[in-house]
Parts: structure tokens; C-alpha cells; sequence
């Protein structure tokens, strides 16, 4: 009996460029990184509203949401879902911080950013951290049905609020 081998994306490195977005959070509001310019931020990518593993890695982010207010950081969650699956589920688990649209075109911010899976035609389960100048910090890609925590994100803010932030890659 074959076994199908899950092939992960590679993040992009600490130290490049974060590459540039403007996605929806409603359908009369979107968010750029331009707008964070000078926070860190919080990228969560996550392959789909409603599914469980999803659910509990972002309410463990909402959890701990002041924490990471604490450094400074704005935190956002990404998919493919549209504006109005987002709200439900934001609503549903009480979610207290944006979720980003990647939905149009499909999969853009995520393909970017190398936390796309191909054959699901959705995203990858992919955390970074990005310094206020818009640099990748720290970057993790986990199985689909693994939560990656947050402790990777909360060693690289703590770094970052420190100063002595080198920018790692986790894999």
C-alpha cells in the first residue's frame, strides 16, 4: 500500500522583503501593509474557515491577542474565504482581529508569501512574524492538520521588542 508524501511549502526567509498586500476585511474595508508600517505584524495563514485545526489555532491567537499587543503587533488571520465566511467565523468564535480575504484573485497574498497548497487550492497553515520595516522575522510552515501554537511568534516578538531579533527561519 503506497503512502502519499506531504510536501510543504517553503517559507520565505527572515530577512526578505515582505511582499506588499491590500486585502479585504469587509466589503467596504481592506488592509494594507502599508498601514502597518512601523508595527510588527502577525500573518497567520490558514487553509479554511469553520474546519477544527483552523478554529482552535486562531482562538489560541485570539487568546492570547493582548500578548501580542503588548509588542506592538498587529495580528491578522489569511485565507481564501470571502469577506462574509470570514465574518460568520470571526463571529462565531469571537475572533477580536481581522481576518483578511485572499479571494480575489484566489490565493494571490498566499501564493506570494509560498503559503499556497496546489493541489487543495488553498492556503497552507504558515505563521511570520514582519519587523515594523516591513522584514521577515520568523516564518514556519506546519502540516495542514497540525497548530503550530504560538511560541515560535512569541520568541521572534520578543526578540523584535528587544533588539536582538536575528531574523530566523523555522522548519
Amino acid at each position: 500500500m503506497a503512502t502519499a508524501t506531504l510536501s510543504l511549502s517553503r517559507p520565505l526567509p527572515p530577512g526578505s522583503r515582505a511582499p506588499s498586500f491590500q486585502l479585504a476585511v469587509t466589503p467596504a474595508k481592506s488592509v494594507s501593509l502599508a498601514d502597518c508600517a512601523g508595527a510588527p505584524v502577525v500573518l497567520a495563514f490558514y487553509p479554511a474557515d469553520f474546519s477544527p485545526v483552523c478554529g482552535d489555532e486562531l482562538a489560541l491567537f485570539n487568546e492570547l491577542l493582548p500578548e501580542l499587543q503588548r509588542h506592538g503587533a498587529r495580528m491578522f488571520g489569511v485565507s481564501v474565504d470571502s469577506v462574509w465566511s470570514h465574518a460568520a467565523f470571526a463571529r462565531e468564535r469571537g475572533l477580536r482581529f481581522p481576518l483578511l480575504a485572499d479571494f480575489h484573485p484566489k490565493g494571490d497574498m498566499s501564493r506570494r508569501y509560498h503559503a499556497w497548497r496546489e493541489a487543495e487550492d488553498v492556503s497552507e497553515r504558515a505563521l511570520y512574524v514582519l519587523d515594523g520595516d516591513g522584514v521577515i522575522a520568523w516564518s514556519h510552515v506546519s502540516p495542514p492538520a497540525v497548530n503550530p501554537g504560538v511560541d515560535g511568534v512569541l520568541d521572534a516578538l520578543e526578540k523584535l521588542s528587544r533588539g536582538t531579533a536575528t531574523h530566523e527561519v523555522r522548519s
